[in-house]
C-alpha cells in the first residue's frame, strides 16, 4: 500500500489554514467581508440562533472528556492500543494546536473599524476543531464494518457545528475553515504514524452499498453547498463590492463553512478508504 498521501494531506491542511488566515485576517477586504457576515447573522431567524446556541452549548470540557473516553473505550475493546493512542491524540493535539495559535501566535491587526469582542483574534475555532477531530478519531478507531453507521450519526453533527459558530456569532468563517485544515493535518499525521508502525492493513472484503450511497450523498451536498456559496458571494460582491448585502454575505459564509467541514471529512475518509 502507498500511504504517501498522508504527509501530503497533512501539509495541504496546514497550508490551507495559513492561506485562509492571510486572506481573511491580514487583508482589509477579508476583514470587511467577514464582519459583514457577522452583522448579517443578526437577521437570522431566532429559532435558528437558539438552535445554534444550544448545539454549541453542549460542547463543554465535560462532553469533550466524555468523547475522549468513548473513543478510547472503543480502541481498548478492540485491543488496539495503537489506534487508541492515535485517535485520542488527534482530539487532544487538535485542541493544543488551535488554542496555542489562537491565544499566543496569530495576531488580528485592526485593519477595519470594529469594537468589542470582534476586535480579538478568534482563529482557529476551538468548537469546530472539537467536532471535526472527534469525527476523525472515530474514523480511526471504529472497525471498518461499522464506519458507515458511525458516519450516519457523527458526520451531520460535525458538519453542522462549523456553520452554527457563524449563526451564533461565536466565530467567523475563516475561523471554521482554518480549524478544518488544522484538524485534517493533525489527523493525517496521526494516520501516517500508524502506517509507519505497520498498524494499518488493506481491507479486501466486499463493499458496503449503504456506505457508498452515504458518501456519494454527502459528496454531492459538499459540491452543492460550495457552488451555492460561490454564487451568493460572487454575484453580490461583483455587483456591490465590499458594500454587498450583509444577509447574503452571511448566507454565503454559512454555506462555505458547511462545505469546508464536509470536504475535510470526505478527504480524510478517502484516505482511509478500505483501510483498517
Amino acid at each position: 500500500m502507498d500511504f504517501r498521501r498522508w504527509p501530503v494531506v497533512a501539509a495541504s491542511g496546514f497550508v490551507f489554514a495559513a492561506i485562509v488566515y492571510v486572506l481573511a485576517v491580514l487583508t482589509k477586504a477579508g476583514q470587511t467581508i467577514e464582519n459583514a457576515a457577522l452583522r448579517g447573522a443578526d437577521q437570522d431567524n431566532v429559532s435558528e440562533t437558539d438552535a445554534a446556541w444550544t448545539a454549541l452549548g453542549q460542547i463543554t470540557v465535560y462532553s469533550l472528556a466524555a468523547a475522549v473516553v468513548v473513543v478510547a473505550l472503543v480502541g481498548v475493546l478492540r485491543k488496539r492500543w495503537d489506534l487508541t493512542i492515535a485517535a485520542v491524540g488527534v482530539i487532544v493535539a487538535g485542541q493544543l494546536v488551535v488554542q496555542a495559535l489562537k491565544r499566543f501566535v496569530l495576531p488580528r491587526p485592526g485593519l477595519v473599524e470594529v469594537t468589542g469582542d470582534y476586535a480579538h483574534n478568534s482563529l482557529p475555532s476551538g468548537h469546530t476543531t472539537i467536532a471535526i477531530t472527534v469525527l476523525f478519531a472515530a474514523i480511526i478507531v471504529v472497525p471498518w464494518k461499522w464506519r458507515g453507521v458511525m458516519l450516519f450519526f457523527v458526520l451531520p453533527w460535525a458538519t453542522a457545528i462549523g456553520q452554527y459558530t457563524l449563526t451564533a456569532k461565536w466565530h467567523r468563517l475563516s475561523d471554521t475553515l482554518a480549524a478544518d485544515g488544522i484538524a485534517l493535518a493533525v489527523a493525517a499525521l496521526a494516520s501516517w504514524w500508524l502506517q509507519r508502525k505497520g498498524s494499518l492493513q488493506p481491507y479486501t472484503g466486499p463493499r458496503r452499498v449503504g456506505r457508498v450511497v452515504l458518501v456519494v450523498f454527502w459528496s454531492l451536498v459538499a459540491v452543492a453547498t460550495l457552488a451555492l456559496g460561490g454564487i451568493l458571494w460572487g454575484f453580490s460582491l461583483a455587483q456591490e463590492g465590499l458594500d454587498a448585502d450583509e444577509w447574503v454575505i452571511y448566507l454565503g459564509a454559512g454555506t462555505f463553512a458547511s462545505a469546508g467541514s464536509l470536504l475535510a471529512a470526505l478527504t480524510f475518509l478517502a484516505c482511509w478508504r478500505r483501510v483498517h
